[in-house]
């Protein structure tokens, strides 16, 4: 009988092409990331020549603070989001909104800043209202999306070196409480604006901005941590200890910020 000579298959190449769209978004979020921390700092530099009050709703702390606070919150986001379990597309997806939502929030803010007028909570005028009620719906995608990523870091167990799914899954969490901060501070003031209370909806943001401010950098701040401590010839444990430490640490100051908050509200 003759036997039948098979010809060996060779392996089939990996498929990136499902890759593609979120290397492209990635690149597009470090760069614009890049650009509002730019603009962040060019303003500090406008602050310098130009002077005026650092505090109060019409300042150029705004578009410094927002350009580098939005920049770095992107690029952290983009990054760290990397190791969640979401379809690639989805993720692209998101953070391309996420993008396009950060630039229209640090250009209103600016735009505002350079008109000498608030940037937020401000219904002088018919175009000050279309800026105002912008950068708050704008803020409430931002509440969206965050909480889309932060649900899926805990669903999924985020991937990553030892330690990482802890870092990322508390820093969402403590993310989370900076969402409910900034969600709180636009809705009392709306309040406050829409009573004929407009100078008291200026200053009724300012209890909440410490524990907002604290909040918003921990999806960064301990995921960075995590990273670096996988790079160290450390085991496993005295890695998470500290991850623990740094953790606990964090949320201790939250929960200062919160009290003070409560104190002062």
């Amino acid at each position: 009988m003759e036997t039948k000579r098979h010809t060996p298959v060779p392996p089939r190449k990996a498929d990136t092409t499902p890759h593609a769209p979120a290397g492209l978004v990635e690149r597009l979020c470090h760069a614009t990331g890049l650009l509002l921390v730019l603009s962040g700092l060019t303003h500090l530099v406008v602050f310098a020549v130009d002077g005026g009050p650092w505090e109060g709703p019409v300042s150029w702390r705004k578009p410094v603070t927002f350009g580098l606070s939005f920049g770095v919150t992107l690029i952290a986001v983009t990054w760290v989001t990397s190791y969640l379990r979401v379809g690639t597309r989805t993720r692209a997806a998101l953070l391309a909104v996420f993008a396009a939502d950060c630039v229209v929030e640090v250009g209103g803010i600016t735009l505002q800043a350079w008109r000498k007028v608030p940037s937020h909570l401000d219904m002088e005028t018919p175009f000050d209202t279309a800026v105002s009620m912008t950068l708050a719906v704008g803020g409430g995608v931002l509440v969206l999306l965050l909480t889309v990523f932060a649900v899926a870091s805990f669903r999924h167990r985020p991937s990553g070196p030892a330690g990482m799914d802890l870092a990322v899954r508390s820093g969402f969490g403590i993310l989370l409480v900076a969402l409910a901060s900034g969600a709180a501070m636009i809705a009392r003031g709306v309040v406050l604006t829409r009573t004929g209370h407009q100078e008291a909806a200026y200053h009724s943001t300012a209890p909440l901005k410490p524990l907002h401010g604290v909040s918003l950098h921990a999806v960064l701040v301990l995921p960075a941590l995590a990273w670096l401590l996988s790079r160290t010839r450390w085991s496993e444990t005295p890695r998470r200890r500290i991850l623990y430490a740094a953790v606990g640490c964090y949320v201790t100051a939250v929960a200062g910020a919160a009290v003070w908050a409560a104190l002062t509200y």
